[in-house]
């Protein structure tokens, strides 16, 4: 999901990881940052993973591990597993929308500002690139397990019902759809604020 990569700590409640995971996420945030600093100074396409490597302090083989292309390093996240808690978490009977509102915006209240910037650049090589404007469906198609994995528990609907698929892709694309905004409107925006107006669309039934 766009917002949900950040390297706040998880919501109370989120089971401890191990040091190697621990470890493994070190790495794959070491790799993230060196790269986005690199697209930043010379552009996605000018940067070729071995210059991302070498910035990382790792070999090209271990991008590769952790990155299986140039486009995974801006599309693939640490935090599903976050976000899925974090709705788990939430009362049973609270309407899907309310829930992902809640976990978005309170995610977004831990993030530190070298983390909010990233999440701005990284909306903005979606936006501008088509090679990871491609991938985004494969991406979503996972996040949307997610989300309906947990409304599916919460109705007692099996996770593949298609009023659970089209509420969990209605919700996502109304999250890329509030970030893309908030990169367009610049700085001065809120991104929570524009998360709330995004919710209350879905909420109200999608009338204008």
């Amino acid at each position: 999901m766009v917002f949900a990569r950040t390297s706040a700590s998880a919501p109370p409640g989120t089971p401890k990881i191990g040091l190697r995971e621990r470890k493994k996420i070190q790495t794959r945030q070491a790799i993230r940052r060196a790269a986005f600093r690199l697209f930043e100074q010379e552009g996605y396409d000018a940067t070729p993973v071995d210059r991302i490597a070498a910035a990382a302090d790792v070999s090209p083989s271990t991008v590769f591990r952790y990155f299986p292309t140039k486009e995974d390093i801006v599309l693939t996240d640490d935090y599903d597993a976050v976000l899925e808690a974090g709705i788990r978490a939430r009362p049973a009977g609270e309407p899907m929308v309310e829930s992902v509102r809640h976990v978005a915006v309170e995610a977004l209240g831990r993030i530190t500002v070298a983390d909010r910037a990233e999440l701005a650049q990284r909306a903005r090589l979606i936006r501008d690139v088509p090679a990871i404007r491609g991938r985004t469906a494969e991406n979503h198609a996972r996040e949307a397990e997610i989300i309906g994995a947990a409304l599916a528990q919460r109705s007692g609907r099996p996770a593949g019902d298609l009023e659970v698929r089209v509420i969990s892709a209605a919700i996502l694309a109304a999250l890329q759809e509030a970030v893309l905004r908030w990169v367009e409107e610049g700085p001065s925006a809120s991104l929570e604020a524009l998360i709330h107006r995004t919710m209350d669309v879905l909420a109200r039934g999608l009338t204008l």
